[in-house]
């Protein structure tokens, strides 16, 4: 690694003792059980499943592509960032209804409010998502940092991508599947900590090799900084009302962010990933009551507010770097532009160039907790969507140690998988860009079916089902039109052709169009068949709860925890007013 002092190497050395450690502890502690490898035994407290929540949101993609937007947008991806309230309509609103069900996964509690049906072609669903997104995104960007941070290394006809993509694989597939959720949760709240402190340290030592803070205002245009660009356009500062300019209403790519498509489809994107997905609130599943999963909520909560200023600023600080001329960060820049490919690199970048001895060794340190940290939540959370949701269906009478080998040989299962994919995401625009077209068009379904099926006792399972069928179709048909684009160099569709505009339609807009087709269906569909029998959904939707279901939920929360989620609120809004150019 260029510029690794011996010191580097200790300091990271230690960290994977310390790992391995606490994967050791875990596992001789642990219970041989479904609920002690995949829940860790529910018996959490908030402190761990916050960091762990957060831990597994924040890794490679963020590491990568997040700082690699910062880079090439500015701060706009922070409207993604700063969805901190979505954790605190987990803790508030949705936590009591998956506490009360004691369900293992998220197509479980579907089943339990609609039909069997539903929790298999949701569990498909998922499968599908972590393939594409979480899965896929984290090997590669193992690659991506490895191969900026060890360029040189070849081994075996491989280069450093494929080497440091293989490397972050082994490694933690090694520890979760040794140690299952209890592992992951407990390293996860290790990894929170040397992720936070080493991203600070990028932050705080990449703005004293450029001068300071308002060295960087004034190199870096105004517009980076601006949060409110991309949801309003010129013209638009004083209303939220349609524009009549063609250039701004436009189905087309016209821009990165559209304002219309940040104000609908970012925060159902969010309420999806933070409420309804396996991946973060299996962490929420694991608590030993309502109240340490709510207050878990609220601490990943605050955590989450971090972001911004330890990934995006990186980001637009080695832009600012680049226009400066400083050594190192010249390829950043050619012919006047960005280069797209090496933003991608931006972080890692600022590792190798910035930071003193010894403290590199702390943010490599933090760069692999974050690899492995999101990769740990997807292996595990892949498993037990597998096992819980499939093999246990169809062997009902499996011994509890079966059950978890099932879940070992899952995780391996979808690497493969996930390793198949990678060429397609290298032919994106960007690491983060690609994770948010996915999910845009996966999301829709799933967050109306649990929104509008925990608000609106009526639905029912035929409208679920058709709701979640139409929708992930709608959304496979983008990827596959998507896919030959990125795939094969110098492909494209017939100018103005179906196939051309389907493609060209700006990912946020088509998730609107699934969005509001998977509402109207499930809508309709539910309403021209018959109602639900509403005894069997008790305490599953909020106009069924009973008189003991509400007392409980209530006896299950004080004064303080309301106070600090209004302080997160407070934060949030900070933010935006803040960043306004």
């Amino acid at each position: 690694m260029s510029g690794m002092h011996p010191l580097d190497w200790i300091v990271i050395a230690a960290y994977f003792g310390l790992i391995a450690g606490i994967v050791v502890w875990v596992a001789k502690k642990q219970k041989k059980t479904s609920d002690g490898y995949f829940l860790a035994g529910r018996n959490l407290g908030w402190f761990i499943i916050g960091a762990s929540i957060f831990a597994s949101n924040i890794g490679s993609e963020h590491l990568v592509g997040l700082a690699g937007s910062g880079t090439t947008d500015g701060v706009a991806m922070a409207h993604y960032e700063l969805h901190a309230w979505c954790l605190l309509v987990l803790g508030w609103v949705m936590v009591p209804f998956y506490m009360r069900s004691k369900v293992f996964t998220m197509p479980e509690f579907l089943e339990r409010r609609f039909s069997p049906t539903s929790r298999t072609v949701l569990s498909v669903i998922s499968l599908v998502a972590y393939v594409l997104t979480k899965i896929a995104v984290g090997i590669y960007a193992g690659g991506v940092v490895f191969s900026a941070l060890l360029p040189e290394l070849e081994l075996w006809g491989l280069d450093s991508f494929w080497l440091g993509s293989l490397v972050v694989i082994v490694v933690t597939g090694l520890y979760t599947i040794v140690g299952g959720m209890g592992a992951v949760a407990y390293t996860e709240a290790i990894q929170t900590i040397v992720l936070i402190v080493g991203s600070a340290l990028v932050t705080f030592f990449g703005l004293q090799a450029l001068g300071g803070w308002e060295e960087l205002r004034t190199i870096i245009p105004s517009d980076m900084f601006n949060l409110w660009k991309p949801l309003v356009p010129d013209g638009l500062q004083a209303t939220w009302a349609p524009v009549s300019d063609s250039r701004q209403m436009a189905w087309y790519f016209n821009g990165n962010y559209p304002w219309l498509g940040m104000l609908i489809c970012a925060p159902v994107i969010g309420l999806w990933y933070w409420c309804t997905d396996q991946y973060i609130v299996q962490r929420t599943l694991t608590a030993r009551n309502e109240t340490e999963a709510r207050r878990g909520t609220i601490m990943a909560a605050f955590f989450k507010l971090l972001p911004v200023f330890i990934f995006i600023i990186p980001g637009i600080i080695c832009l600012a770097l680049a226009m400066k001329g400083t050594t190192g960060f010249e390829k950043l820049i050619v012919d006047g532009q960005v280069d797209s490919e090496v933003a991608q690199t931006a972080f890692p970048m600022m590792v190798t160039h910035v930071l003193p001895i010894g403290i590199r060794g702390i943010v490599v340190a933090g760069l692999l907790a974050a690899l492995m940290s999101s990769l740990a939540g997807a292996f595990n959370a892949s498993a037990t969507l597998f096992t819980i949701d499939f093999y246990r269906k169809l062997r009902p009478k499996i011994s509890q140690e079966r059950l978890v080998w099932v879940g070992r040989i899952a995780t391996a299962v979808m690497v493969l998988i996930g390793i198949l994919w990678i060429p397609v995401i290298k032919g994106g625009r960007g690491l983060y860009d690609y994770l948010q077209g996915v999910q845009s068009y996966l999301a829709p379904p799933i967050f109306v079916v649990f929104f509008l099926g925990v608000f609106w006792k009526r639905l029912n399972a035929k409208g679920c089902l058709w709701a979640l069928i139409t929708g992930f179709a709608l959304g496979v048909f983008r990827l596959a039109v998507d896919t030959p684009v990125k795939m094969m160099e110098g492909f494209q569709y017939r100018t103005e052709s179906f196939l051309w505009i389907v493609n060209n339609i700006f990912f946020q807009y088509y998730s609107m169009i699934i969005l509001f087709v998977s509402a109207l269906v499930m809508i309709v569909v539910s309403h021209l068949s018959e109602a639900p029998d509403y005894k069997k959904i008790a305490g599953l939707t909020y106009a069924t709860r009973t008189a003991e279901d509400k007392s409980t939920s209530r006896a299950s929360w004080k004064a303080i925890d309301v106070i600090l989620s209004l302080v997160v609120i407070a934060l949030i809004l900070a933010a935006y007013l803040y960043f306004v150019g």
